[in-house]
Parts: C-alpha cells; sequence; structure tokens
C-alpha cells in the first residue's frame, strides 16, 4: 500500500509528519502525531488540575516549579497519548481494517507490524514513567493507577454501549494527577472538576463516534452515538450542561471567584454553540466540531489561570 492511501480518512493532511522522514512517518502516525487535537485534551484536563491544586495552596500558579510541572505535563501529554493510540491500533487492528475512517492506520495498512508497534509502546511508556518519577510519591501513585484505565480502555466499545464513558475517566486522570502534583491529594474541589471533565468527554466523544455508526453497526462495535440515536443531540446538551455546573462549582469550593465564572461563561457558550451547530448525521461537522473542544479546553484553562493570577 503506499503512503498516501496509508494515511487516515480524518488525519490533517500536509503536516510537518508529511516532512518527515519516510521510516519514521508511520510511527509518528501511530502516535498520532498528524492529529494534535487529542494531545489538547489530555493536556487541558492536567493545566486545570495542576491551577486548580495552586489555588487551593491559596496562591497563583505563577512559580518556576508550576511552570515546570506545566512543561512535564505538556511533554508527558503527547508521549502517553501516543502510547495510548498505540495500544488501542494494537488491540483493535481487527476492527481498524474494517471501518472505513481507520483502514488506513499504520498497523492496518501494514506500514507497521504489531511487534513494531508492541516496541514502540515500550519505548514511550519508559518516556512516560521518566516524567512521573518527578513528581512526588502520591501523584505517581495516582499516574500509575492511570493504567489500568488506558489498559481496558480498546475493550469497551466490544462490552458496553458506553465506551465514552470509559474514555471520559480516562482521558481527564491529569486532572486528578496535576493536582496531586501541587498539594500530595485530591479534595472534593478535584473531584468535582475530574467529574465535570468526565461529563464533557462524554460529550464530545458522543460527536466523534458519530462519525463510524453506519460502520459501527455493521461490525458489532457499540458506542454512546448508536445507543442515543436521534436523541443524541438531546444528550450532548446535558452532557456539556452537567459538565459546565461541576467545573464552576470546583472552583467556587477552591474559593477561585469570579474571574473564573466569567471565563466560564464563554466556554459555555462554545459548548451551546456546539450543540446548536450540530449535525449527527453529518461526519464533517461532526469532526469539526469535535476538534472545536481543543479551544473548549482552552477556554476552561484560561478560566482557573486568569482566577489564580487576579483572585
Amino acid at each position: 500500500m503506499n503512503e498516501t492511501t496509508a494515511i487516515p480518512a480524518d488525519a490533517a493532511l500536509l503536516t510537518w509528519v508529511d516532512q518527515a522522514p519516510p521510516a519514521l512517518r508511520p510511527f509518528l502516525r501511530l502516535m498520532r502525531l498528524d492529529r494534535p487535537i487529542g494531545t489538547w485534551l489530555l493536556f487541558w484536563p492536567c493545566v486545570c488540575g495542576l491551577v486548580l491544586g495552586a489555588i487551593a495552596s491559596e496562591r497563583p500558579f505563577s512559580t518556576w516549579h508550576d511552570m515546570y510541572l506545566a512543561a512535564l505535563f505538556a511533554v508527558g501529554a503527547v508521549v502517553m497519548r501516543g502510547a495510548g493510540c498505540t495500544y488501542n491500533d494494537i488491540v483493535d487492528r481487527d476492527i481498524d481494517a474494517q471501518v472505513a475512517r481507520t483502514r488506513g492506520r499504520p498497523i492496518p495498512s501494514g506500514a507497521v507490524t504489531v511487534r513494531q508497534a508492541w516496541l514502540f509502546l515500550g519505548a514511550q511508556l519508559a518516556a512516560g514513567l521518566a516524567i512521573l518519577v518527578q513528581l512526588n510519591l502520591f501523584a505517581l501513585e495516582i499516574g500509575a493507577a492511570s493504567l489500568l484505565l488506558v489498559a481496558a480502555y480498546p475493550f469497551m466499545k466490544r462490552i458496553t454501549w458506553w465506551p465514552q464513558a470509559w474514555l471520559g475517566l480516562t482521558f481527564n486522570w491529569g486532572a486528578l494527577l496535576g493536582f496531586a502534583a501541587q498539594t500530595g491529594t485530591i479534595d472534593a474541589a478535584d473531584a468535582m472538576l475530574y467529574a465535570g471533565l468526565f461529563f464533557w468527554t462524554l460529550g464530545y466523544d458522543t460527536i466523534y463516534a458519530a462519525q463510524d455508526k453506519d460502520d459501527d453497526a455493521l461490525i458489532g462495535v457499540k458506542s454512546t452515538a448508536l445507543l442515543f440515536g436521534a436523541r443524541a443531540k438531546d444528550w450532548v446538551l446535558g452532557f456539556y450542561t452537567a459538565a459546565f455546573a461541576l467545573i464552576l462549582a470546583a472552583g467556587f469550593t477552591e474559593h477561585a471567584g469570579w474571574p473564573l465564572a466569567f471565563v466560564l461563561i464563554a466556554a459555555g457558550a462554545h459548548l451551546l454553540w456546539q450543540v446548536h451547530t450540530l449535525a449527527i448525521d453529518d461526519a464533517a461537522r461532526c469532526l469539526k466540531l469535535f476538534r472545536a473542544n481543543r479551544d473548549t479546553g482552552a477556554l476552561i484553562a484560561a478560566a482557573f489561570l486568569l482566577s489564580s493570577w487576579i483572585w
């Protein structure tokens, strides 16, 4: 198979990955570096957890140590998102070969062998461990626990209509880890933040899953998009409403103050725009709205940052 046909259908075209040495390109695509949206969606909960931890410690998020932690989590988001995608593609290689959007991924297309993928996964996990051991012991334990969620995730679509819920638990673990890295603990506010981000993920990943509804139905893979059917838009609105309320409550529990609410209104408006323009049977529209959640996450993180600096 030539390289052009091996590019996944939802990958961005003409990215820096296309300029990399040919031998590296399949591995960069295995990490989804040609589709950075997943890294952003993994990173923003980390930022929120880190900043909420600073607020809980009654100080602004502004020290050199804060910047160091943010840099660690940024690199960690790239590495661990790549590791998760590599593992997911190993497990799902037979399913991916049957789905139009995913059959061009490196493993089902033959660009990377399963053995090569396992070795590459080991290297990524080693890099992730090197980052994790720089945190306090409690944070290290919290980070290690996330591997249980990651390991189980690819199998959820086979056994439950709610794999998006499992992704919500997994993808927002950084909110717990970031808070633990700052404070050495987890409190009620951080738990509410995690819950709010969980519902956010339920919403945007239902939108994402709508792209594959037809193929998923044919091969027997489950998703909330299939479960909700024509009512998916109403469910997404409910998920986003719960997300907004819980994230706002998390900030107020730690006395984040009015700057948080002010910017969160912008994030809430962005979520409402997504629901208003959602056409659940339009795959291109669903992909666009899914990717727009990079900006939603940035607005949520900005709300916590602004509150930390002003309040």
